[in-house]
């Protein structure tokens, strides 16, 4: 059952409008000195709060909203990849601001995998893993089927492809830039009718519709893969400016480094493609954040003009970030920073804490979005979260005991093909994790069965020498070993620990609220 306390926002009752776009890195914001323009985001930046070290707790997309919604790290969800299912008793921020009289309704997806023993073998839940998170009402379900979007356009005179999920790879007639075009080539589909115009079109829909507070998760796909924009988005980053990649000369060196990146790089659907082919995607990865942009500014306008702004508490990030060429990798894996560093931008309600500061440097994490949600409607944080809200903050100040490094873990094991992999580098299949904590200047990666590693990010900021085996740095490997293994003992799995049953009931007593490092 939730506990009441007073609500840090003065809205007593607060519309949500919780977004996350998909497959965002942390450093492509335009206040940030990146070349990708994002006005609007630049602009909701202002008004609310921009943490500047945010990162996901694991990847890919399944394990990082598993933490994302629930508020746990992967090593007490256990939902370590795309389709490990997630333990249905676990709570998770619909649940509990369904409980506070919210319906909390879904745009998009939630990637949330159904716990196979609680419903019969032939459920067809059990055939994919984008499943929904118990607790929120699919207005508009969304995943690697665009269904809502395909009848949308079949409305409009569209032939659909068979599969509808062409509709995101299906190119207007042009030479592709690698082969000789001037930029990447355009989606066939128009910008007034993509999949990112039609899901915010679906939304003003939805809240112009709506008589008392609501809540809306807007999960976009976008800028995830395919990398095709519409035009005129796929030709305003020029290709031939983004050919500059943070990495060893060749991929062989690059595997040097560590036996797991090694194998990774072997991978196909890890390995980056040639440098051209991969400006084009960059290109194209960069338009679809513009596009992004543009149609949420259209959102944004659309609450201003019609007066729900005032009332509206906004959640802004990314479920994990993108290699994007860096390292020799595409895709989201492993334990660099590109992976995992996302941005996330707070903006209260009109009134709520007028001295909010614009930037927050103090490392946050996915796990402290839903104890955010909660506290900001009154609500404490179900014991198993693993984070703390974000709020205080809000207020100008970092809560005594705040967290010094960010944490992240990566399960890479693979259930149905994953053999060869566990041979190559001698593991077991519950061997195949990563645990990853980041300081100010130190980043430590731990294996359970492979050898560390160690980067000195002020004098190594890209993570491209391993100083585990360096002799003057064995006190600082032995340092953060312990604290990351003083972190992982913090925090176990804690649902019922706080309680103990006695002669005179059931008694409980809280733990301090911030007791992060």
């Amino acid at each position: 059952m939730a506990l009441w306390h007073t609500p840090l926002v003065n809205s007593p009752t607060p519309n949500i409008l919780f977004i996350t776009a998909d497959q965002w890195r942390g450093d492509a914001l335009s206040l940030l000195g990146h070349p990708v323009q994002t006005p609007n985001l630049d602009a909701l930046a202002q008004e609310g709060t921009l943490f500047e070290r945010h990162y996901a707790n694991a990847v890919p997309c399944g394990p990082s909203r598993a933490s994302l919604h629930t508020g746990m790290y992967l090593q007490n969800h256990r939902s370590g990849t795309n389709g490990t299912p997630l333990d249905h008793r676990f709570d998770n921020w619909a649940l509990q601001l369904k409980s506070a009289g919210y319906q909390p309704s879904l745009f998009g997806y939630t990637d949330t995998a159904l716990d196979p023993r609680f419903v019969d073998a032939s459920d067809p839940r059990l055939r994919t893993y984008e499943g929904l998170l118990p607790g929120i009402d699919p207005v508009v379900q969304m995943g690697t089927f665009p269904d809502a979007w395909a009848e949308w356009l079949a409305d409009k005179g569209y032939d659909i492809p068979d599969p509808n999920w062409r509709l995101y790879t299906e190119k207007k007639p042009s030479i592709e830039y690698e082969d000789g075009g001037s930029h990447a080539a355009p989606l066939a589909i128009p910008k007034e009718h993509h999949d990112t115009h039609f899901m915010i079109d679906e939304v003003m829909r939805f809240v112009g519709a709506q008589s008392a507070p609501w809540c809306v998760h807007l999960s976009l796909l976008r800028p995830h893969p395919p990398w095709v924009a519409p035009e005129p988005y796929n030709s305003m980053y020029d290709p031939n400016s983004l050919q500059t990649f943070h990495r060893a000369p060749s991929p062989e060196a690059e595997g040097e480094q560590h036996p797991f990146l090694a194998a990774m790089l072997a991978k196909r659907h890890y390995r980056a493609p040639h440098d051209q082919k991969m400006a084009r995607l960059r290109a194209s990865y960069f338009g679809l954040m513009t596009e992004v942009d543009t149609q949420l500014g259209r959102l944004f306008g659309y609450l201003k003009a019609n007066h729900v702004w005032e009332d509206t508490l906004i959640v802004f990030t990314s479920d994990h970030g993108e290699q994007m060429g860096h390292h020799h990798l595409i895709g989201k894996l492993g334990y660099f920073d590109d992976s995992y560093h996302v941005p996330l931008i707070v903006r209260l309600p009109d009134g709520s804490l007028s001295n909010a500061p614009s930037r927050v440097a103090a490392f946050t994490e996915h796990v402290d979005i839903m104890p955010t949600l909660l506290d900001a409607v009154g609500l404490t944080a179900p014991v198993q979260c693993d984070g703390h809200s974000l709020l205080p903050f809000l207020r100008g100040n970092t809560p005594r005991g705040w967290r010094r490094e960010a944490h992240f873990e990566y399960d890479f094991r693979d259930v149905v093909d994953g053999e060869a992999l566990e041979q190559q580098l001698d593991l077991t299949l519950h061997q195949c994790m990563l645990n990853v904590i980041r300081g100010e200047r130190f980043k430590y990666v731990h294996f359970t069965h492979l050898p560390p590693l160690l980067f000195d990010l002020v004098n190594d900021p890209f993570e491209l020498e391993n100083l585990a085996n360096s002799p003057e740095h064995q006190p600082v490997v032995l340092e953060y070993a312990q604290k990351l293994l003083s972190w992982r003992m913090n925090h176990d799995e804690q649902t019922l620990t706080e309680y103990a049953l006695t002669d005179a009931g059931v008694s409980q007593r809280r733990a301090p609220r911030y007791t992060l490092n």
